[in-house]
């Protein structure tokens, strides 16, 4: 006898209250503890406000915080709903970006002003200001590209610790490129996009590739990349201020950033449109996601210099392409070796080397009648009370950078990967909430009841949920589909 809609009822709230009850994760909270605790010794014994006794700092809020804002919103809102298109695993995805930013603002503020202070050979003290925070918002941005190379497959211990190590091999390498080397990289092709890519894809190497078995759940459905998609949009929308927060408003840098960044962008979004049609025969979501940023990325480096708009389209529209092609053919293969759950390669990676590339030979060509007796100002160690430097050596400095940056990123991810991976306990259920969140049983517990109009004549067997293994007793085998 088929089973009623009531008794079936009854089956499924059985089936909730027999959830096994989740332990608490001391190693998480221990982990938490202790950031926060190193984050407040610093800022309690190192750091310190403007002084207020003066009027000095009048314009700075009005210069630095809508930008700031700008890029607050692509880290918190924008990289988390992008990487939300995962069927299974939107609560790590959002929830983990919003305390792997939180955290890596705090630690990335420390690791930077530790790192600037030591390597100068200064009292580590700072004058904190808003630069400062924007400079943690970049960090936080290379973590989360990391992120997405691993998410779904790594705990929140797991995450956390990936972000503390990273951060140290970040600030470093950023001191040596940008204070050290003077290489200009204004919208963090390569100290923010590259660096997390190629850290976050050595550190996934060192994870291991997931089982074929355990990939059930890496997949979207149709909600989840409508969701991914306002991710994108908002991070196309604000990718000017990420580039630019930081450009002066003499010379026009900081007009030129923007334009640059649009058309960039509005290339590499016509052209992920274009090939993805191309290749597939009709649209995929995940290219449209990822390929349109591309042009944000690949322009960064030089998106502060005199490289005439039309140059920006060509940028954006090669990275778009690169990006497009690399998700269509690239990365089945990759997969093989080096597993990247979000392609971050597609997006970051590649497009990230292609900006380096672009800055260096940007940096080559630069001559006088560009900038006039301003290039100092583009190009502080061409300045001539500064180094002197010519348009060949910064151009050389700036190839150098991008071959350190990989050294920096790869080693430093191999490293922490073998660490993390000898020191922690691998999560349980792969591209999954289950183990750390509680879950609506709607949508998520619900799945495993979708046959609750079919075959409910199937007599008293046992209900499995094939994710969890929670077993209850029922009228029907119900298993997740």
């Amino acid at each position: 006898m088929a089973e009623t809609g009531s008794d079936f009822d009854d089956v499924k709230r059985n089936y909730v209250l027999h959830q096994e009850k989740k332990e608490v994760n001391y190693y998480f909270l221990g982990t938490i503890l202790f950031f926060e605790l190193v984050t407040f010794i610093y800022i309690a014994t190192a750091t310190n406000y403007a002084d207020a006794t003066n009027l000095d700092g009048l314009h700075t809020v009005t210069k630095y915080y809508a930008k700031y804002q700008d890029v607050h919103c692509m880290i918190f809102i924008g990289f988390g709903l992008l990487m939300s298109f995962l069927r299974k695993n939107a609560f790590n995805s959002i929830g983990m970006t919003f305390l792997l930013g939180v955290m890596a603002i705090q630690i990335g503020t420390v690791f930077n002003g530790i790192t600037h202070n030591l390597f100068e050979g200064h009292a580590i003290s700072e004058m904190l200001n808003i630069t400062h925070l924007i400079k943690a918002d970049f960090a936080a941005g290379a973590v989360l590209i990391s992120f997405g190379a691993v998410v779904g497959r790594v705990t929140h211990v797991q995450a956390l610790w990936m972000l503390f190590f990273e951060l140290i091999f970040y600030s470093t390498n950023s001191w040596l490129g940008e204070t050290r080397w003077h290489a200009v990289d204004m919208g963090g092709s390569m100290f923010v996009h590259m660096f997390g890519c190629y850290f976050g894809l050595a550190f996934s190497y060192m994870i291991g590739k997931p089982k074929e078995e355990d990939t059930d759940n890496e997949r979207s459905v149709y909600h989840s990349d409508v969701t991914a998609i306002i991710g994108t949009i908002f991070l196309w929308m604000y990718w000017p201020s990420f580039n630019g927060a930081l450009a002066g408003e003499e010379t026009h840098a900081q007009e030129r950033v923007v334009i640059n960044t649009v058309f960039s962008l509005c290339a590499s979004c016509a052209a992920s449109f274009f090939f993805s049609h191309f290749y597939e025969g009709r649209l995929d979501m995940v290219h449209i996601q990822n390929a349109s940023l591309a042009g944000g990325v690949a322009v960064g480096s030089s998106s502060d210099l005199v490289i005439g708009p039309w140059a920006a389209l060509v940028i954006g529209g090669v990275a778009g392409f690169i990006s497009t092609t690399g998700y269509v053919y690239l990365t089945p293969k990759l997969n093989h070796y080096v597993y990247d759950v979000c392609g971050i390669n597609n997006l970051h990676g590649m497009p990230g080397v292609l900006g380096a590339v672009a800055g260096a030979i940007s940096a080559s060509s630069a001559i006088g009648n560009q900038y006039g007796d301003n290039i100092g100002k583009v190009f502080p160690a061409m300045s001539a009370d500064g180094m002197g430097r010519s348009a060949n050596d910064q151009g050389l400095i700036q190839a150098a950078a991008l071959g350190m940056t990989l050294l920096f990123s790869i080693g430093g991810g191999l490293i922490t990967g073998f660490i993390i991976n000898k020191a922690s306990t691998p999560k349980k259920h792969l591209f999954s909430d289950y183990d750390e969140w509680e879950v609506p049983d709607e949508e998520f517990v619900g799945t495993y009841f979708a046959k609750e109009m079919r075959n409910l004549d199937a007599g008293p067997v046992k209900m499995v949920s094939a994710t969890t293994g929670v077993t209850v007793s029922g009228n029907t085998e119900m298993t997740d589909l």
